[in-house]
């Protein structure tokens, strides 16, 4: 087990810092899957201009840059990764500026029409969202993952009963938890956090995405592996305020553009599957 100094490079490498995404084998690879946008034709920045969200040229996305590749702080301390990328294109077919505001993944729903206009996190689409914002077309299709120890009793999905697990607050692996019976529930603000604690023993295993799981255990090959118990995908979208049609319209619009034209599957490849 690494020692305080192998913490410490955890939240300061892999708080997702100057890394575009985790290499990954032929297998990884096999196992991810980008989503088709829905139909729509692209929208351009002076039809968009018509919603109110867009008529002042900014639009203010949310994010927690805490979850690499898709979000994560770069060198110059900005956010970065996959989704940022792809949402300052949106804003690029759209003819607006994007500004990007890093907050609490838990917070980022309820922020949209206040603080934010949209949020891009790589967030799960989930009924109980639905019941609080709109989404974009899907963008990406993505499964749960298990970090456990390198040396582990748990083998299947089964194994997780009774055991301590970890995972970032308000995300599909929180609410995943209370599944396995028995289980302990430890949430946390970050998912780094929680692969420090797994690290150190507190706790028995951690539920993260797949591409986040990927980089954690690529970082500390030896000390902790990642488990694929084949759980349900699901569907990555842009959280929309509830019931503004033009604007969700203009960003679908967008979106499919990006993925007829190239940019999108350029994307994937400099930060996904790089």
């Amino acid at each position: 087990m690494k020692k305080a100094a192998a913490l410490l490079m955890l939240s300061m490498a892999i708080a997702f810092a100057g890394c575009g995404g985790a290499p990954q084998s032929d297998e990884a690879k096999d196992n991810t899957s980008v989503s088709e946008p829905d139909g729509g034709a692209a929208v351009s920045g002076t039809e968009a201009s018509d919603g109110d969200l867009l008529a002042d040229g900014v639009l203010t996305v949310g994010t927690n840059a805490e979850f690499p590749p898709f979000e994560y702080v770069g060198d110059d301390g900005e956010p970065d990764g996959f989704d940022i990328a792809l949402i300052k294109a949106i804003g690029d077919k759209l003819g607006v500026e994007v500004e990007v505001e890093n907050m609490e993944f838990d917070s980022l729903v309820a922020s949209i029409g206040s603080k934010i206009d949209v949020a891009i996190a790589g967030m799960t689409v989930t009924e109980e969202r639905q019941g609080m914002v709109d989404f974009s077309d899907s963008y990406y299709k993505a499964v749960q993952y298990v970090l456990v120890p390198a040396e582990t009793d748990i083998a299947s999905a089964e194994d997780l009963a009774g055991k301590t697990i970890g995972a970032q607050l308000g995300t599909t692996g929180d609410y995943m938890i209370e599944d396995f019976e028995g289980a302990t529930a430890k949430q946390y603000n970050k998912a780094v956090d929680a692969v420090n604690d797994l690290i150190s023993g507190r706790l028995d295993a951690v539920i993260v995405d797949k591409n986040p799981a990927l980089v954690f255990a690529d970082k500390f090959s030896g000390e902790i592996q990642y488990m694929d118990f084949s759980f349900e995908p699901e569907d990555y979208a842009i959280a929309l305020p509830k019931g503004d049609a033009a604007l969700a319209d203009a960003v679908n619009g967008a979106l499919a553009e990006l993925k007829s034209d190239g940019t999108f599957d350029e994307l994937v490849s400099q930060y996904i599957e790089n």
